[in-house]
């Protein structure tokens, strides 16, 4: 005999079908914006912690290069540049200048121009954004200490050429006490070293040939005459107009045969923003050198001064163009003062975009930005006592 099954087995009707693709795409939906908002969250995270870390370095080599403002010379000290054509700043050994797209005259008292520990620059920089105005540059020089050109007496021996030897009497360098104690050195780098030596684009600071103390720009490489003896080219008509030779004068106002002890090789570093290139970079700019980048997207840089007038003993606060009739001030004035009276420099604002995060995951989430206000004290330039006796 044959039994037939009676059991029915039924599936899900459309309706139910319906309702359970419907949550199933409600709960997933919900996952997958979980999952967006998560992704976004942690873009955000790495990319204001990427923009924190190169915005930490770049502010870091900024405000030490601020810090050491005049190292290595006497305080207030100004030195005069030849005049015949005002040297300048910003340009490398091709001739290109890339200051705001031209170079930088060194300030002027009457028609002798000088160096200063600082060189402030109010609105040399480019402009960026119409709203803002032109952006500051700024310029400080200090004496290179890792370079122990000091051992060396230099002598004028040929127009635009001079030779860097031992002192007269040498022995050993140990005898001459040139070398800083602790070093491991037991004589100075060779002046034609190819790590450390001179290079064309450098400049020397000679403190005094013949009772002139001068400034010259290296325009060739070093040549090795004899143990320890080394010539070298300062070159007439040099990039940064440093070399001025007329008549009796081989370099810049100094005869033949002027001779002078402890030469140094002198750091120009000029800051300035370069919006020839996208997105805008910081740029760090050594003496004749090409300049190199010390961050991206730096969109914004301005400086204000701190001064102190010695002749009337009041400070000069906040100072945008320190120096100039119609400088403003946050208090007192700066008319009429000169750079070798700045005693702090403000950075009043550095500001740095993000790469723009676009639309991702359809999310228009523009820029992150990062701004630095900080003061930096310039301990090498002037110092006043202000304590009664």
């Amino acid at each position: 005999m044959n039994h037939r099954s009676t059991k029915h087995e039924s599936g899900f009707s459309l309706l139910e079908m319906t309702v359970s693709l419907a949550l199933g795409a409600i709960v997933l939906g919900g996952a997958v914006q979980i999952y967006i908002q998560g992704v976004q969250a942690t873009w955000t995270t790495t990319q204001r912690a990427e923009m924190q870390q190169d915005f930490r370095a770049a502010s870091n080599l900024l405000t030490k290069d601020l810090s050491l403002a005049g190292a290595g010379l006497n305080p207030g000290t100004a030195i005069a540049l030849p005049s015949a054509v005002t040297p300048v700043y910003g340009c490398d050994q091709t001739g290109t200048c890339y200051i705001n797209g031209t170079s930088v005259q060194y300030p002027k008292q009457g028609t002798t121009p000088y160096l200063y520990g600082l060189l402030p620059g109010y609105n040399d920089g480019p402009t960026l954004l119409a709203s803002q105005g032109p952006t500051d540059i700024v310029t400080v020089d200090y004496t290179d200490s890792n370079f122990y050109l000091n051992c060396y007496t230099a002598t004028v021996t040929a127009v635009g050429v001079v030779t860097f030897a031992p002192p007269s009497g040498f022995t050993t360098w140990a005898a001459t006490g040139c070398l800083p104690t602790g070093t491991t050195l037991t004589a100075p780098q060779a002046v034609n070293d190819a790590a450390i030596g001179l290079t064309a684009g450098d400049l020397v600071y000679f403190p005094s040939l013949n009772g002139t103390p001068i400034v010259a720009e290296v325009t060739g490489a070093p040549t090795l005459v004899s143990a320890n003896t080394y010539t070298v080219p300062f070159a007439n008509a040099d990039v940064l107009h440093m070399n001025q030779t007329s008549g009796v004068y081989y370099l810049n106002g100094v005869p033949k045969n002027a001779t002078g002890a402890s030469p140094v090789r002198l750091l120009v570093i000029s800051y300035y923003i370069n919006n020839t290139v996208t997105p805008p970079r910081l740029m760090r700019q050594v003496n004749g050198h090409t300049p190199i980048p010390a961050a991206e997207n730096v969109v914004y840089l301005k400086l204000t001064y701190d001064l102190f007038n010695d002749a009337t003993n009041t400070p000069a606060v906040g100072c945008e163009n320190p120096g100039a009739s119609g400088d403003v001030c946050v208090s007192g004035s700066s008319s009429g003062l000169i750079p070798n009276q700045i005693t702090k420099i403000n950075v009043q604002n550095m500001a740095m975009d993000s790469s723009m995060n676009g639309t991702q995951f359809g999310q228009g989430n523009g820029y992150q930005r990062l701004d630095l206000q900080t003061s930096v004290c310039a301990r090498n330039l002037t110092y006043v006592n202000n304590y009664p006796n």
